[in-house]
């Protein structure tokens, strides 16, 4: 929902950083591999109960997030960087909450269930729908530095990010933010649905 007016000043901050990665030879896909590899260690970290921990590992997986695709567009952008940007972020989204039903099972793994299940849901949807847009030649004006059409909805990936970062500073609170989030992603997923079929249905 609010992706597409953070995303350029999320640019503008991190420009330097990124020109002097750039500067330094540090490519892209590197960039997007650490940060993956940083996000698993706060997988872990949630899952140890170490929530603090589960936290930093989430701000340096979306600074590379962020990182990788400005340093891309200095160098020029390939096929293979935004299949794994793509790709790693959603099974990162996915993991996260994974940690949590880890660390307290009886808890916190039916909401963590539900909860992946509604990302399912919002992925798929958005993956579907950027599909038959790009096979379309259809572009999306809010997003045009996007690798794919990116197809926005009520729960975006500033949403997400703030579910995670309140589910790690309110670790208790972790089932009712899940379900509420939860409902919220198939909201989105349901707009989506909407979406498609009658865009796609001329």
């Amino acid at each position: 929902m609010f992706d597409a007016k953070l995303l350029p000043l999320q640019r503008r901050l991190i420009r330097p950083m990124a020109g002097r990665l750039h500067a330094r030879g540090v490519g892209a896909d590197s960039i997007t591999l650490a940060g993956f590899a940083l996000g698993l260690l706060g997988v872990l970290a949630a899952a140890y109960g170490l929530f603090w921990l589960a936290l930093a590992g989430l701000v340096a997986n979306r600074l590379a997030d962020g990182l990788d695709g400005e340093v891309a567009r200095l160098a020029g952008p390939t096929d293979r960087g935004a299949f794994l940007d793509i790709a790693l972020d959603f099974l990162f989204y996915a993991l996260f909450p994974v940690g949590f039903a880890i660390a307290d099972p009886a808890t916190n793994a039916l909401p963590a269930v539900v909860l992946v299940a509604s990302f399912v849901g919002t992925g798929s949807s958005f993956l579907a729908f950027s599909i038959i847009a790009e096979r379309r030649g259809l572009t999306s004006e809010d997003y045009p530095s996007k690798g794919i059409f990116y197809l926005g909805g009520l729960t975006e990936g500033a949403e997400t990010i703030g579910l995670f970062v309140l589910i790690c500073l309110l670790p208790g609170l972790f089932p009712v933010l899940a379900l509420v989030f939860a409902a919220a992603c198939f909201v989105t997923t349901l707009t989506r649905w909407l979406t498609g079929w009658r865009l796609f249905g001329a």
